[in-house]
């Protein structure tokens, strides 16, 4: 995912005195880089305090067309090889890693600064330095980095122990599930998570939408990105922190993700538009949360936008909770299937050779039909006359 910044930084020219150097911008701080992106735009410099940037929150500033992303932590660590930093890198936006959070208490959302090389300006005065990333530099952190993989690979596996220690009643018997309106009895439920290609996933199931009707689950964000795709979720099953009012708003039925101990920071929100959400206590992440939920409920096939299916997507994420995803998709077993793996089987096109050559096929069979009665034959002799009338007018036009 690239874009070019030229058109970008030739406007930026002229918000600075030409003799001073580097990239301006408008500064956007935020310490969750979700949060962040909700008000970032095209030309701002991104503050942020993310360490060990996944390539989903990557994707989603890109998407917001930054001149520059400012990182308070490391953003590479080296536990893992997280794929953040290199998409930033390889689309051109300059990345200045660990400035430290001095910067946090420094900068205010709004305030213009200066990037050049390096360090960070607010007017003459400056005001973070740290490392400005580039391709070899990511390259040589992300070699460091795979050599932690059998320690993140160890503390995944004792997360995963962990988790069915705690939840085996819920992924066994499905002790814990409520109630809910909607029913997905037989049904085909489609969970949405704005998560690795979201959107090309719900691109390539548009048809599948339309021909199965399926119970659209967006998690969070998700619901969202169901709205934005032109399909209104039936149910919004999160935490409920990264959905807008609108969504919440727009007539599914909510369940709210609590921790385990029924701690709900979400429910006080939902409750204030007005809403009457069902509360699901569960350790995990929510979109397993969903998929556990459509299972009981009896949907008879679960289709994933958006998750997590491979190892380095679980790492990535940078979250010990996704130990509960992996085993969630083991309790789902074959009712389970990966958009991602659709959208690659079906990405197949019909050429225009194949449909010329359809159409063809087509008129030659009309012709057929039409010469081998009195009807066809006489309507066939009228066409070739009005033909040959308007060949007649267009061929006087120029003579």
């Amino acid at each position: 995912m690239s874009y070019s910044l030229r058109s970008m930084r030739l406007r930026q020219r002229t918000l600075r005195e030409p003799d001073l150097p580097g990239i301006s911008g408008t500064v956007r701080i935020d310490v969750r880089t979700k949060d962040l992106t909700k008000r970032l735009k095209p030309g701002d410099i991104a503050i942020i305090d993310h360490q060990d940037i996944d390539k989903v929150s990557a994707e989603a500033v890109l998407a917001c067309r930054p001149v520059a992303v400012i990182n308070a932590a490391h953003s590479i660590t080296g536990r893992y090889p997280n794929m953040g930093p290199e998409i930033l890198v390889d689309a051109g936006v300059p990345l200045l890693d660990n400035v430290g959070n001095d910067i946090l208490l420094t900068l205010k959302d709004g305030q213009s600064a200066r990037l050049d090389g390096d360090t960070l300006y607010l007017g003459d005065v400056v005001v973070a330095k740290g490392i400005l990333f580039d391709r070899e530099i990511v390259a040589a952190a992300m070699i460091e980095a795979r050599a932690g993989l059998a320690v993140q690979l160890e503390a995944f596996a004792a997360n995963t122990m962990e988790y069915l220690r705690r939840e085996r009643a819920l992924l066994l018997d499905g002790v814990g599930v409520p109630d809910i309106k909607t029913v997905l009895e037989g049904r085909h439920a489609l969970v949405v998570v704005r998560g690795y290609h979201y959107k090309d996933d719900l691109q390539t199931l548009r048809h599948y939408i339309r021909e199965f009707r399926p119970i659209l689950i967006g998690v969070d964000g998700g619901a969202d990105a169901l709205l934005e795709a032109g399909h209104r979720p039936h149910l919004i099953v999160g935490d409920m922190d990264s959905v807008s009012d609108a969504t919440l708003s727009c007539g599914a039925e909510i369940v709210v993700h609590a921790y385990r101990d029924g701690r709900a920071p979400g429910l006080e929100r939902v409750r204030e538009l007005g809403l009457d959400p069902v509360v699901f206590p569960a350790t995990g992440t929510s979109e397993d949360v969903a998929m556990l939920l459509a299972d009981d409920k009896g949907a008879s096939l679960i289709v994933a936008v958006g998750t997590h299916a491979t190892l380095v997507e679980f790492l990535d994420k940078g979250r010990s909770g996704m130990a509960s995803t992996f085993l969630t998709r083991l309790r789902l077993g074959g009712k389970l299937v990966d958009a991602k793996g659709v959208s690659r089987l079906y990405r197949s096109r019909i050429s225009n050779l194949s449909l010329a050559v359809l159409l063809s096929g087509g008129l030659f069979a009309l012709f057929v039909a039409l010469a081998a009665t009195p009807g066809g034959t006489a309507m066939l002799q009228l066409v070739a006359a009005r033909w040959d009338d308007l060949w007649s007018w267009i061929v006087g036009l120029f003579t």
